[in-house]
């Protein structure tokens, strides 16, 4: 009789072991916020997507992305959709924000380099179990990048003080438009060199004509003063739209013709 106890008691705690191990798989393994510092070799392709789960490496390793903020959204997005556009929006004011503290550097030499952040969201399971958190990355490239660049161990303070010019970007291309955006220690014909502010925060959007009149005043005459004022030059800018307007953006960036 007591083998017979023994056979149900071990019966039965292999069947509770069971549940529970089946009931902890059924759960959302990003449940819990990630970890501020942790390095990832991400691609371009990795942050396109609106969620990540690339396993880190140690920042002393080759790694293409650093982790510098992460945190919970607010309450109020508690009711939200997991894709909703308000949060996307929320998301990108606070890693901009954050992003410029991280390295250093101000909201012009921001726009003038070739490093970028993205952000991610938990799953769509894990949202609806309740997680609200998001992570901020510094990657080493922007939009049009098809690959990164390697990262120190850290990249913070990395634009304190007068950059690298592996850090600052460079265009690579007949025209400003168009053109291949590059690191400035390789071969180009531009070099992002200032940009100009058009309005303040609360501004409504002035409009195509007004942006492009007074960016294009304010850059050839900038550009001219960072040549040195030569007899003649060539110069070009870069102007964003009402969305990017919407989204926080309140500069437009000037180009000046440099070869390495």
């Amino acid at each position: 009789m007591a083998a017979v106890r023994a056979v149900l008691l071990t019966l039965s705690v292999a069947l509770s072991l069971s549940w529970l191990t089946a009931c902890g798989d059924g759960q959302p393994a990003d449940l819990a916020a990630p970890e501020v510092g942790a390095c990832r070799e991400l691609t371009p392709a990795d942050v396109a997507k609106p969620t990540d789960d690339t396993e880190p490496v140690p920042c002393e390793d080759e790694h293409t992305a650093e982790t510098y903020a992460v945190g919970e959204m607010p309450a109020t997005f508690g009711d939200m959709d997991w894709d909703d556009v308000a949060v996307s929006e929320w998301a990108a004011k606070t890693c901009t924000s954050e992003f410029r503290d991280f390295l250093g550097a101000d909201v012009s030499m921001v726009m003038r380099t070739v490093l970028s952040w993205a952000w991610f969201r938990p799953s769509e399971g894990a949202w609806d179990d309740g997680a609200r958190w998001y992570r901020c990355d510094v990657v080493g490239g922007g939009q049009q990048s098809k690959s990164y660049v390697a990262l120190p161990t850290s990249a913070k303070g990395l634009l304190a003080g007068p950059p690298e010019d592996e850090w600052m970007v460079c265009a690579d291309g007949k025209t400003v438009d168009g053109a291949v955006k590059v690191p400035c220690t390789e071969p180009h014909e531009w070099r992002a060199v200032t940009t100009i502010s058009l309005g303040e925060a609360d501004d409504d959007y002035p409009g195509d004509k007004e942006v492009v009149d007074k960016t294009q005043d304010f850059c050839s005459k900038s550009v001219g003063a960072w040549l040195n004022y030569p007899v003649d030059y060539d110069y070009g800018y870069t102007w964003f739209q009402k969305a990017a307007w919407d989204a926080g953006n309140r500069r437009s960036v000037c180009w000046a013709k440099t070869e390495l």
